[in-house]
């Protein structure tokens, strides 16, 4: 009795590990027992923010708003890539890019626009790639990727835990050689070896009930660090000295792969050079704050606009918008002020953008 109880638990144990992470990502209570939640889920105080964050790409999207909103063609459907930025740290949902957007009510080609908050807090190219690809079965209308320097370092593309472990889905757009999958062993793929994946995704369905209840989706702190404005005296970039070859350390082609599936996918995208904090401090002159050498930003900046205006590219160059005194805990995350400084900007660019007749860009 004792072998055969044994037996069926093994059994259940291969069973319900074979159940893949897209078939699991798509149960979900979100957007059918309570809403969808208005940015990804992220976090690592789960008792105080009812949110954690997972590396299950389809859990994520199916908890998002944006998972209940794909049937509606009246709406211009724009969607927001970037980091902890636009995700909005320290922010209510309604104090980010996408809420001030929204709260703006514009309308784009005609339609009402409806902006997504896809952002999410990791700095990587290769991860706001991942995401981008995903979103296209959500029929967006248009992509406002907004990014960085810090974004660009090729050895930063799977710094992102989301990209690691996602490496299989995006390996296909980056081409090259697959993930080695050879390591993974038969108790890998059961339920006891996809523990932590099952778990996470129990704790999102779990925690979306308080989450709905209070809107509270991140920790707020009441005092935290401000950004440092007096800086090092040090001209480095991720190890590279001025008179270094920069562009040869960063991940272009990852941006041009993006701008590549947008294009292949009749998607026109915005791609915004986001603000960055300008210290007035000590050090100012060799650096514009603790991410940011001046020789090594200066140089990213004249790169971006000669392959933008090779390509075709629509760029915004925000990167001096916001006021020194506009930014929070670090040197790109901005109040609520900053946000709407960037917001209207970016409206202003997205209204001056000449239609098609069959309504796009």
């Amino acid at each position: 009795m004792a072998f055969k109880g044994l037996l069926i638990f093994l059994l259940l144990t291969v069973l319900i590990g074979d159940i893949s992470s897209n078939a699991l990502g798509q149960l979900s209570l979100y957007n059918r027992l309570i809403p969808g939640r208005p940015r990804f889920p992220f976090g690592e105080t789960p008792q105080r923010s009812y949110n954690l964050s997972l590396y299950n790409l389809e859990a994520m999207f199916t908890s998002h708003e944006i998972s209940a909103q794909h049937n509606n063609t009246e709406e211009y459907r724009v969607i927001l890539l970037g980091d902890s930025s636009v995700w909005g740290t320290l922010l209510k949902p309604e104090e980010t890019l996408a809420g001030q957007l929204n709260a703006l009510k514009l309308t784009l080609c005609g339609r009402p626009a409806r902006f997504f908050n896809l952002g999410y807090p990791t700095i990587s190219l290769t991860k706001d790639l991942l995401i981008l690809q995903r979103a296209l079965k959500e029929n967006p209308d248009l992509v406002v990727w907004v990014t960085s320097l810090e974004a660009f370092p090729a050895e930063k593309q799977f710094a992102s835990p989301l990209a690691a472990n996602n490496r299989a889905l995006i390996q296909p757009v980056l081409g090259g050689d697959p993930p080695d999958t050879a390591s993974v062993g038969f108790w890998d793929t059961t339920l006891v070896g996809r523990r932590r994946e099952f778990a996470d995704w129990a704790r999102l369905q779990l925690y979306g009930i308080p989450w709905a209840a209070t809107g509270i989706d991140q920790d707020y702190p009441v005092n935290y660090p401000k950004a440092e404005i007096d800086l090092e005296a040090d001209e480095t970039f991720h190890g590279i000295k001025p008179g270094d070859d920069l562009a040869g350390t960063l991940a272009w082609d990852v941006l041009e792969k993006g701008m590549k599936l947008a294009r292949d996918n009749d998607l026109p995208v915005m791609l915004v050079n986001e603000p960055i904090l300008i210290s007035n401090g000590v050090n100012s002159d060799l650096r514009y704050n603790f991410y940011y050498p001046r020789w090594a930003y200066d140089a990213y900046r004249v790169e971006l606009a000669r392959r933008a205006s090779s390509a075709g590219w629509t760029v915004l160059d925000a990167w001096d918008a916001v006021p020194m005194d506009q930014f929070t805990n670090s040197a790109i995350h901005l109040t609520p002020e900053g946000e709407s400084v960037l917001a209207g900007k970016l409206a202003d660019a997205l209204s001056g953008m000449t239609c098609q007749a069959d309504g796009k860009p």
